[in-house]
């Protein structure tokens, strides 16, 4: 940006911040939107654009080196007429940064000349060449294409500060993808009645970053090949620099069977475990002193001075109407070794306890205590600390 454009910029920030000065206003005999002065007009040398950032987003994209990564390793096409891979990799991309929800929403992005100026392309792959593009994909090139971003990324880590690289959580979910269409190769039903597929994500939770992504069968298990996108993700983070790692998932991804292995390579975990009768029976036996109740920090710090709750009306209508309730009466934290029937070494199982009353209208029916336990070769950390990470999820 040039010094006329930074002038510009502050002229309008002076100007804006002008017009929203505090004002003592009198009675106004007429609204205040008007737009009385507005004029349409068709120029020859100014074109609006409505994905404005496009160009930007493209120039990063050359900058950190992702065209030339993914023109080496994805080799789709013989012939290069006139489109390369990334042409057709960052096209789609850019086609969903646009608002584009399909392959059809391609043509839009052609025929629009401010976009095609934007990107400095001449033209960009019309549907039917894209979705030709998309089915000669085999898994090797999905692999490749993942390859190349985390290449990428690894390049654009290496710019951030020290204490970036402190440690690393890296964790793994999977979310349902639902889809209308009934002729879709590999759609199942899941758990849920949802057709669609499962897909698995591992992220990089410091940033939010996706760091693989495995698309699956709608009805396939949630943990389905997380180990392997672990071992992956590990690689990847201890190739860039991170000195400490931590794996990081619910019930569904407490891989038992590699959870000594992973202990063994250096790596800090806390899983979600399931309350199975045995460690519930185990967390009812531990004596009272074992407890400490947990307080959870403030969701938001007030800035101003605080202002009162106002009513809570879904819960006056919920006692109005005689409806059952639940309500959290307290929390308390508690730890004890646990060794998984799938492990040679005994981790620590820390244990949150949930003290909730049963209500009916007004009145308290009895109390509930619910478990939830956190599996985790941490034997420093807070119990509580332990929790409030994991709730992070």
């Amino acid at each position: 940006m040039n010094t006329n454009r930074h002038q510009k910029v502050a002229r309008r920030k002076q100007r804006i911040a002008h017009r929203l000065r505090p004002i003592r206003w009198t009675a106004q005999p007429a609204p205040m939107l008007t737009a009385s002065n507005i004029h349409y007009d068709v120029s020859t040398r100014t074109r609006g654009l409505a994905a404005g950032g496009i160009g930007a987003m493209h120039l990063l994209a050359q900058q950190t080196g992702l065209v030339d990564a993914i023109d080496r390793h994805v080799q789709v096409l013989k012939r290069h007429l006139p489109y390369h891979e990334s042409d057709h990799v960052l096209g789609i991309a850019y086609n969903i940064l646009s608002g584009g929800v399909c392959l059809q929403d391609i043509e839009q992005r052609r025929q629009d000349e401010v976009y095609l100026d934007a990107l400095g392309a001449q033209r960009i792959p019309d549907p039917t060449t894209a979705g030709d593009f998309c089915r000669r994909f085999d898994e090797a090139s999905i692999e490749a294409v993942q390859t190349a971003i985390n290449e990428t990324r690894v390049r654009v880590w290496q710019t951030q500060p020290d204490p970036f690289f402190d440690e690393a959580f890296i964790e793994a979910d999977g979310t349902l993808a639902e889809t209308t269409g009934a002729c879709k190769a590999g759609m199942d039903i899941a758990y849920d009645g949802t057709w669609g597929y499962h897909p698995l994500l591992v992220s990089l939770a410091n940033t939010a970053e996706p760091l693989y992504v495995v698309n699956r069968s709608g009805n396939r298990p949630s943990s389905e090949g997380a180990a392997e996108r672990f071992d992956q993700a590990l690689a990847l983070c201890r190739g860039a620099g991170f000195r400490r790692v931590t794996f990081r998932g619910d019930t569904d991804f407490t891989q038992m069977s590699h959870l000594d292995r992973w202990d063994a390579a250096g790596v800090r975990f806390v899983f979600g475990s399931d309350a199975r009768a045995n460690v519930v029976a185990i967390a009812d036996a531990l004596p009272v002193e074992a407890w400490t109740p947990l307080e959870r920090p403030a969701r938001h710090t007030v800035q101003t001075t605080p202002r009162a709750r106002p009513a809570n009306v879904k819960e006056t209508v919920v006692v109005e109407r005689g409806f059952k309730n639940l309500r959290l009466e307290a929390e308390a934290v508690a730890d004890f070794p646990y060794q998984p029937t799938a492990c040679a070494t005994p981790y620590r199982m820390v244990v949150l306890r949930k003290n909730i009353s049963v209500e009916k209208g007004d009145q308290r029916l009895f109390d509930e205590i619910r478990y939830f336990f956190y599996l985790t070769n941490d034997r420093t950390t807070a119990p509580g600390d332990i929790v409030f990470q994991e709730n992070e999820l």
